[in-house]
C-alpha cells in the first residue's frame, strides 16, 4: 500500500499548510491556468439530476452485496452503470446514493473502489458505463438517465446525494453538484472544477484527493486553497489516479461528519467519538510543528460543532506562531506558487513558438527548461524537487496537441515527457 500523505482543508482558517507522511493541510488561495484544463467540454448550462420514487419491485432483480457490472437504464438502454446496493438493503428506509464518473467510461473501477465504504455506511454506489471525457452532452445524458434509473429502483435520500470522479469525471461531478441538485457532497479525484475559475464559496462539502506526482497536483493544490467553504484534500504517495482504499474509506466518513453537522443525518455520538480518537491518534504521532499544527486545525474544522475542540484549535495557535512552524508554513505555500509560475512561463515560452520571430528563442529556452526538469525527474532517491519535476512533465503534455501543433516542440515533449514513465 503507498505511504499516504494528507492534509485537511479547512472550514475558514487562514493556516497555508503543509506536511509530510500522514498530515492535514490547509490550502487557501491560488488560481489555476484553464490551459490545463481539456477533460469535458462544458458549456455554462448545468444538469439536473432526476429521482423518481422507487418501484419497489424494481430492485428485486439486483443482487445485493456484489458488483452488477452493467445495470441498463429502463428509460435509456444506451445508458449503463455499474452497481453495488449494501448486503442490508431494504426499501423500508432511504438510502445514501454515490454517484460516480470514470473518465474512460469504467464504472466498475469507481464502484470497487467505494464498495467497502459504502457497505460500512450505507450507501448505494453507481458508476456510468457511458460518461467519459469529450462533450459535455454526453455526460450530462447519463447523469439524467442514470438518476431517473436508479430513483425508480431504490429508496433514496434526496438529502444524501452524493458525486464523485476521477480527473475529467470529476469535472463532470463537479459541474453537476453546481447545479441547482442539493449536492451533500462531492469527493473529486485528481481534477477540479470543469471551468477552473476560483471559488471561495461552493454549496456542498468537497473532499479532494491527490497523487504526490499527479499532472493535477498543483490545481487540487489551488482549488483547495481558494475555498473557505468546508473542504478537504487528501494526498497519497502516486500519480494521477484513485486513492488508495483507505483514503476512499476516510472520504466517506469525512462526509458522514459534514452530515452530521448540517443536520443531514441522525447524530451518531458514538461514530463522533471513534473518528475522533483515530484524529487524536495522528496527532499524538505526528513529529513536526508543522505536521502538528495541520491536524490540530483539520480536527477543529471537521469536529466545531460535535465536541468541544476549544483546546486544540489553542494549541494550533500557540504552534503556528512558533518562529520554525512559521517558516515552513510560508515556505509550503511558496512551493506551490512557485510550481504554479513555472507551469506558467512554460505555457508563456509554448505561446512564442506560433511567433516566426521569438520560435527559436523559446525553442531553446523550452528545451532548457525540459531537459533540467527530466534531470531532477530521474534523481534514484526520492525527493519534493523529484516529485515536482515528475508532475510538471506529466503536465506540459497533457494537452499539448490542443494548445499548439509545433513539430519541433512535440518531439522534445516525446523526449522528455514522463507518459509512461
Amino acid at each position: 500500500m503507498p505511504e499516504i500523505v494528507r492534509r485537511a482543508a479547512l472550514e475558514g482558517s487562514g493556516t497555508p499548510a503543509r506536511s509530510r507522511r500522514r498530515s492535514l493541510r490547509s490550502r487557501r488561495t491560488g488560481g489555476y491556468d484553464s490551459r490545463m484544463s481539456h477533460d469535458v467540454c462544458v458549456p455554462a448550462a448545468a444538469v439536473l439530476l432526476v429521482l423518481w420514487s422507487a418501484s419497489g419491485a424494481a430492485a428485486q432483480d439486483i443482487p445485493r452485496g456484489t458488483i452488477v457490472e452493467d445495470v441498463k437504464c429502463a428509460g435509456d438502454p444506451a445508458q449503463s452503470y455499474a452497481l453495488y446496493v449494501p448486503s442490508t438493503y431494504t426499501p423500508d428506509r432511504p438510502w445514501n446514493l454515490l454517484i460516480a464518473f470514470h473518465p474512460g467510461a469504467r464504472g466498475r473501477l469507481m464502484v470497487e473502489k467505494y464498495r467497502a465504504a459504502a457497505e460500512q455506511y450505507g450507501y448505494i454506489v453507481a458508476g456510468s458505463n457511458t460518461s467519459r471525457n469529450g462533450p459535455w452532452s454526453i455526460s450530462a445524458a447519463a447523469v439524467q438517465a442514470m438518476s431517473a434509473d436508479l430513483g425508480r429502483r431504490f429508496a433514496i435520500d434526496a438529502e444524501r446525494l452524493y458525486l464523485t470522479g476521477l480527473s475529467g469525471g470529476a469535472r463532470v461531478a463537479m459541474q453537476v453538484a453546481l447545479g441547482k441538485n442539493r449536492i451533500a457532497g462531492v469527493i473529486a479525484s485528481s481534477a477540479g472544477y470543469p471551468d477552473n475559475q476560483p471559488r471561495a464559496t461552493v454549496p456542498f462539502p468537497v473532499f479532494g484527493t491527490a497523487g504526490t506526482e499527479d499532472f493535477n497536483y498543483i490545481e487540487m493544490r489551488l482549488l483547495d486553497r481558494k475555498l473557505t467553504s468546508p473542504h478537504y484534500l487528501a494526498v497519497f504517495s502516486g500519480g494521477h489516479t484513485l486513492p488508495p482504499d483507505e483514503v476512499a474509506l476516510e472520504a466517506i466518513e469525512w462526509m458522514e461528519l459534514q452530515a452530521m453537522k448540517t443536520g443531514r443525518r441522525t447524530r451518531d455520538d458514538a461514530l463522533v467519538d471513534r473518528l475522533l480518537e483515530k484524529r487524536q491518534r495522528l496527532i499524538a504521532a505526528s513529529t513536526g510543528g508543522a505536521e502538528s499544527v495541520h491536524l490540530l486545525d483539520a480536527l477543529v474544522a471537521d469536529f466545531k460543532g460535535l465536541r468541544d475542540v476549544s483546546a486544540e484549535a489553542a494549541r494550533a495557535k500557540d504552534l503556528s506562531r512558533q518562529p520554525e512552524v512559521k517558516k515552513t508554513l510560508a515556505r509550503e505555500r511558496a512551493d506551490d506558487d512557485a510550481e504554479a509560475r513555472l507551469l506558467e512561463d512554460i505555457f508563456d515560452l509554448e505561446a512564442g513558438l506560433g511567433d516566426e520571430r521569438r520560435h527559436g528563442a523559446a525553442l531553446v529556452q523550452l528545451r532548457d527548461r525540459l531537459s533540467s526538469l527530466s534531470r531532477t525527474a530521474s534523481a534514484a532517491d526520492p525527493s519534493p524537487a523529484r516529485s515536482q519535476a515528475r508532475r510538471v512533465l506529466r503536465a506540459i503534455p497533457s494537452g499539448a496537441a490542443e494548445r499548439l501543433q509545433d513539430p519541433e516542440y512535440r518531439k522534445l515533449l516525446e523526449q522528455y515527457g514522463m507518459r509512461g514513465r
